[in-house]
């Protein structure tokens, strides 16, 4: 028995190990090096640089200038770098990035900023959400390769992984919420790992669960089973309901859609259930009918009573609905706002828990129906073309999968546009995967002259 075990475990450590040898064989100095900016900006993105923070501590809500100009420059730099490697070997997928309707929305957001409400938080906020939106976009392009892409995503997968899973049994205090917590005590026993709250670290662990399936269906038997096998566990222990029902819902969509011949019919299976899920959300506070509807559901579509901040929301968007209120800066200071007054869960909420909800509020409805157009309804008809091309159909799902989770997880959380969020950033990296797959196809193997 002791000796199977042993030749199993050999086994699986040479299949790991050529998988590795496979993956790096031929990669020259330039190469190794795009790997490397990959692989930091996935864990600066996930791990961060402030990894399991004190949530007993007081100082855990202010914000430290050192450790944010820290950020500032390490995902600047990062961005920089990724640009000059990208720029050198990949300028007609940089080319067609640059499309009237990418123009129209960065043209909107710095016409919003420009009019914001606190233009200094703005135009800050917004230069760490570019250098963060530009290492998302251009991280599919920086490895060589696929199959090195499978290895620094996987990688870094691992890590993570790694490292929260040694914070639950060796520092639950800093990595599970407690009684002690200054904020949200009754959280305690919730398992999040190095994230700051588990409505961070249940998102992220749902991705990695759809990384592990990618990774096995693409023949990576030890790296893929483990990483979804693990990000599975994590996900149930951190008591996140929203994502733990959207998890396998999720994957089941995006499969049915993968199957499905037609755009049209993809749209539909796509965008009816997410528009469903909207109206039965926000759209209650709106329509007395809907309200009327959703309180005859089974379940509470208003999580726990976001009624109140959904309709303090939708009351600052009625003051001010095409320029909004400024990227990035209205949450700030909700007190004082005369919306806000009666209402104990707006005032003390740090988002409207609905990121197109949000985005009217922040950059108006212009700026959402831009959003909506680049980061809703366009990726699905790359994936339909990618998928009419047979372009790597298996990372082209995965893509899927992660963009569809996002959309639907909007519904109910907040994270588009929203700086170094790792939903946010995951999902990024999905739409622009998406992007260049209907334009480009991967590279399988090293090339000789790149």
């Amino acid at each position: 028995m002791d000796r199977s075990a042993a030749d199993m475990t050999d086994v699986e450590t040479r299949t790991l190990g050529h998988m590795l040898h496979d993956g790096l064989a031929g990669l020259n100095a330039a190469q190794a090096a795009r790997c490397l900016v990959a692989v930091a900006a996935l864990l600066l993105v996930l791990v961060t640089l402030d990894p399991f923070p004190d949530l007993r501590n007081e100082e855990v809500t202010t914000v430290v200038g050192g450790r944010m100009a820290l950020t500032y420059i390490s995902w600047g730099l990062l961005a920089a770098v990724a640009m000059l490697f990208v720029a050198a070997t990949d300028a007609p997928a940089l080319k067609s990035l640059v499309t009237p309707l990418h123009l129209c929305l960065v043209g909107w957001l710095l016409i919003n900023i420009v009019f914001s409400e606190s233009r200094g938080v703005s135009i800050q906020r917004f230069v760490l959400a570019v250098s963060v939106t530009s290492l998302a976009v251009l991280l599919p392009l920086l490895p060589p390769t696929q199959r090195t892409f499978n290895l620094c995503l996987g990688g870094a997968a691992l890590v993570l992984l790694v490292l929260c899973y040694l914070g639950v049994f060796l520092a639950p205090q800093y990595s599970m919420h407690t009684a002690l917590d200054l904020t949200e005590p009754q959280l305690a026993g919730d398992w999040r790992g190095s994230f700051g709250h588990k409505n961070i670290a249940s998102p992220v662990m749902t991705i990695l669960v759809y990384v592990g399936i990618y990774l096995s269906a693409v023949g990576s038997f030890v790296m893929g089973p483990a990483i979804a096998a693990l990000a599975g566990i994590f996900l149930i222990f951190t008591g996140g309901k929203t994502s733990t029902v959207l998890c396998l819902a999720i994957y089941a969509l995006a499969s049915l859609i993968y199957v499905t011949p037609g755009l049209w019919l993809k749209r539909v299976i796509c965008f009816v259930p997410l528009i469903v899920m909207n109206l039965l959300t926000v759209g209650s506070v709106l329509s007395p009918a809907l309200g009327a509807l959703t309180r005859l559901l089974p379940l509470d579509p208003t999580f726990t009573g976001r009624s109140a901040i959904w309709e303090f929301a939708l009351a600052a968007v009625a003051e001010k609905p095409i320029i909004g209120h400024g990227y990035a800066a209205f949450w700030d200071d909700v007190t004082a706002r005369q919306t806000a007054q009666g209402s104990e869960w707006a005032t003390s909420a740090a988002h409207s828990h609905n990121s197109y909800l949000d985005l009217a509020v922040t950059i108006g409805l212009p700026g959402l129906m831009l959003v909506i157009l680049v980061f809703v309804l366009a990726p699905l008809g790359n994936f339909q073309s990618a998928q009419a091309h047979n372009r790597s159909r298996a990372l082209a799902k995965l893509f899927l999968t992660v963009w569809l989770f996002g959309l639907y997880y909007g519904a109910t959380e907040t994270f588009l546009l929203e700086r170094q969020n790792p939903i946010w950033f995951m999902f990024a990296l999905a739409v622009a995967g998406l992007h260049f797959l209907a334009r480009f196809q991967c590279v399988e193997q090293t090339e000789p002259d790149r």
